[in-house]
């Protein structure tokens, strides 16, 4: 939590203050503020763990193969921070021998936090999380993410066959859409065109609050995981036959 209150400080006193933008080789758009986020996690954290692997979005990895390692996103979506609207986040986990066991999501505008560790549930500010109840699609809300591999595939029919049955599709984006399924305010979310740094956090989060999380097609997920399906557990099973019937 010190890392990402640091983080945050460093994230608020920038927003809307015109800094400079570069693109990466990628053109994704990357910041002064999320370079200085993210030396800030990663002092407070290689200092106090010094043996454990670091792997940033920005500054890259350390120890990819130590026993405990850090997962960081300094601002998970440097596009709203850039366009100045608050729908971004510091995103800090920890793995330990390829399973995720803590997650961090500070999102130090929009004016939350939300945490969870293995084993002690899921906490918003301090209120316990919970999802929903909710088991039938023609009940339930789902949210996406970005959707662009998905759209240019065979599941692209097969999402259109689960957006008729649903009740509420919408697209919160980001971490929001994590937080609203941790808090039972909805069931599903479903992105194609992540990397585990976005999502990493919001796995433990979503999971400690009675979730399930895969990629799209069902398996775990690991360090090369570029889709994700989070659910109430209940509409998982649904979800992924649909995903995988042609």
């Amino acid at each position: 939590m010190a890392a990402a209150a640091a983080a945050a400080e460093l994230i608020r006193s920038a927003y809307r203050r015109n800094i400079g933008v570069r693109l990466k080789a990628d053109r994704s758009p990357v910041t002064e503020a999320d370079v200085a986020a993210e030396q800030a996690i990663r002092e407070i954290l290689q200092g106090r763990f010094p043996a454990d692997g670091f792997y940033g979005e920005e500054s890259g990895a350390v120890r990819l193969d130590a026993e405990w390692l850090w997962l960081v996103d300094p601002i998970d979506g440097t596009k709203a921070f850039v366009r100045e609207y608050p729908m971004f986040s510091t995103q800090i986990a920890l793995m330990h021998r390829g399973h995720l066991e803590l997650g961090v999501s500070c999102a130090p505008v929009y004016g939350e936090t939300a945490w969870a560790e293995r084993g002690s549930g899921a906490w918003l500010d301090g209120t316990r999380l919970a999802v929903s109840t909710i088991g039938r699609l023609e009940e339930a809300a789902l949210s996406t993410g970005n959707l662009k591999a998905l759209a240019a595939g065979p599941r692209w029919a097969a999402l259109g066959r689960i957006i008729a049955r649903l009740d509420r599709i919408r697209g919160y984006g980001d971490f929001l859409h994590y937080h609203l399924l941790a808090a039972g305010k909805i069931d599903a979310v479903l992105e194609s065109n992540i990397d585990i740094l976005d999502i990493a956090a919001l796995a433990v989060i979503v999971e400690e609050a009675g979730g399930r999380v895969t990629d799209l097609d069902g398996a775990p997920l690991s360090l090369d995981s570029k889709s994700m399906l989070a659910s109430n557990g209940r509409l998982h099973q649904p979800i992924l036959e649909e995903l995988a019937r042609r």
